[in-house]
Parts: structure tokens; C-alpha cells; sequence
């Protein structure tokens, strides 16, 4: 079994968090947990910006993933993606006028697959659809992708196990990780990471516990694992 990353996002429900800065500064000493990140929707620009700030200076990767669909709107997330000094972009549809920006600037691009709509995000789409929408992305230079494997409409385990299967490329499972269970299929599976909200706001893990013990509690699981 290959350790998956966790991809902490400060989202509840795909939007961020009013106190995602004092979160992350109550858990950034969890040395384990690498990656953090947020959506594009919650904040103003500025705070957004703070918070990607405090990352970067406590050493952390930093995502930004996008639940807007239409172009302009990820487009222009792209630009705050850059304005704000993430790492990578995770989610919008793919658009070649976004990809074609981040290249300019050198910025990972990791976009959904599948037909994505909602907020809460749907995935729909066959497995086969889905998985030959990853091939043609990846003849565009896509390397990495995000795929709501869980918020598909059919199954979202089959659906997981069948893309990571047969993709060669840094794959992330976003959204309804929320569970032990869920976290024990992350490791057979195999992506390269797995992102996690809600489940510890909604404290799934130590239900009387704050966020950070219910952080603490996953990383613990994770290494032990």
C-alpha cells in the first residue's frame, strides 16, 4: 500500500471557512500534514491571500480548488490562483484559455474530470466517459487531475478504483472522505492524495473534539497505517 497525501481544505460544504486563518494557525504544528489548501468562494481576495501567506511561511503546499464552472469565472480564478501565490489549481472545468495562463506563470494544474456541476459539487458521467475525458487531457499536457470520485451520481468507489487503475497521472480524490473506512479505501486504491473538509468541521473522527484533534486524529491513523 502506497501512503495517499492528505489535502487539508478550511471548506465546509465547498465554501471556505470565515476563521480558516486561526484554523491553520491552530494546526500548523501537525508536522505530518503537508498539504493544505481552499476554495475560490468565502473569502475576499486579501484574506485569501493572508492565509496563503501563513502557509507558504510555516513551509506548507498550498491549493487552491475552484468550484466554478463557466470560463470566465475560472479564468479569473486562475488569476487569483497567481495573485495569491498558491501552488496548484485544483478543479474548474478544463479550458484551454486557463491552462494556456498557468503555463505562462509555471503553475500546476490539476482540473476536474467528468461533467461537474453544483455546490455541493455532482459528478456525472459513465466511468468509461470519465476516464477517456482523462486520456484526451492528459494528449494536452495534463498531468495531474481532481475528480469528485465520491459525489458521483452511480458509484463512487467503483468509479475510483477503475480511474486510478488506469490513469498514470497524479490523481486527487475530492470530497466525502469521511471516515476511517473511506481513508482504509484511499490507501488500497492508490491516488497520489485525497482532500478532507467537512469531516473534520463536522467531526466525524472525535466527535467531541475540536478541528485540530479531529486533524490530529486522521494524521495519527494515517501514519500508523
Amino acid at each position: 500500500m502506497a501512503k495517499p497525501n492528505l489535502i487539508v481544505m478550511l471548506t465546509h460544504n465547498d465554501v471556505t471557512v470565515k476563521d480558516a486563518y486561526d484554523i491553520f494557525e491552530e494546526c500548523k504544528d501537525i508536522e505530518s500534514v503537508q498539504h493544505w489548501g481552499f476554495k475560490n468562494v468565502g473569502l475576499p481576495k486579501d484574506e485569501m491571500k493572508r492565509i496563503v501567506d501563513a502557509m507558504k511561511a510555516a513551509g506548507k503546499t498550498t491549493y487552491l480548488e475552484v468550484v466554478t464552472y463557466d470560463e470566465e469565472s475560472c479564468l479569473e480564478a486562475a488569476k487569483t490562483c497567481i495573485e495569491c501565490g498558491f501552488d496548484t489549481l485544483m478543479g474548474t472545468l478544463y479550458y484551454e484559455s486557463v491552462h494556456n495562463y498557468l503555463k505562462e506563470h509555471n503553475m500546476t494544474y490539476s482540473p476536474f474530470v467528468g461533467k461537474v456541476s453544483g455546490s455541493p459539487s455532482i459528478l456525472e458521467g459513465t466511468n468509461e466517459e470519465i476516464i477517456q475525458n482523462a486520456k484526451d487531457l492528459m494528449a494536452k499536457g495534463i498531468d495531474a487531475f481532481d475528480i469528485l470520485a465520491y459525489r458521483h451520481v452511480v458509484d463512487g468507489e467503483k468509479l475510483a478504483r477503475e480511474f486510478c487503475a488506469a490513469i498514470d497521472a497524479k490523481v486527487a480524490i475530492a470530497g466525502s472522505i469521511s471516515s476511517y473506512e473511506r481513508i482504509d479505501t484511499m490507501f488500497d486504491i492508490g491516488p497520489w492524495g485525497f482532500t478532507m473538509g467537512s469531516a473534520l468541521f463536522t467531526k466525524n473522527f472525535v466527535p467531541d473534539g475540536s478541528f485540530k484533534e479531529n486533524l490530529q486524529a486522521v494524521a495519527d491513523y494515517m501514519e500508523k497505517k
